[in-house]
């Protein structure tokens, strides 16, 4: 990835539904090229995908928390099927320390999780969890720094 594939990262990332054009004028490059470009980073797995940001309270799901479910190696092979079919999971990660899996959430209420939690205690076993109150920062992306291009000479 040089300078400019960087500039389109971070681009996309502010705004997944610029232009071509938009993106054109800011990396100073034509159409075609940041098409081509943007085509690349996807077949190469750098961009994995497009998203909506959705303010979650506006459609009712006001309660958000971070559960921590502590599972038995043997366990994987069940959870990740099952967990992964419940569409209020918004995010699930195998972790380190006590608990191996913790899952960031969202309900309408306080009972919907309340209930959650115990199907998940009943089907998997220990929990920890976290109600969010407020957030400081919502998901992002990592802005990255743009590389020094660097043109290689073959001494002979």
């Amino acid at each position: 990835m040089d300078k400019i594939d960087r500039k389109i990262i971070n681009l996309l990332q502010k705004n997944a539904r610029a232009s071509l054009k938009e993106l054109s004028k800011e990396c100073f490059i034509s159409s075609p090229a940041i098409a081509a470009r943007i085509t690349k980073l996807e077949r190469n797995g750098i961009i994995t995908g497009y998203h909506t940001s959705v303010n979650m309270e506006k459609i009712n799901f006001h309660v958000k928390a971070f559960i921590q479910v502590q599972l038995e190696p043997r366990q994987k092979q069940e959870f990740y099927p099952y967990i992964q079919q419940i569409p209020n999971v918004i995010e699930c990660n195998c972790v380190t320390g006590d608990y191996s899996e913790i899952m960031e959430v969202v309900f309408p209420s306080t009972t919907d999780l309340d209930n959650f939690i115990n199907t998940i205690q009943q089907r998997f076993g220990k929990t920890s969890t976290q109600i969010v109150f407020s957030t400081s920062v919502d998901h992002r992306g990592v802005k990255l720094a743009p590389a020094q291009d660097t043109v290689s000479s073959e001494k002979e």
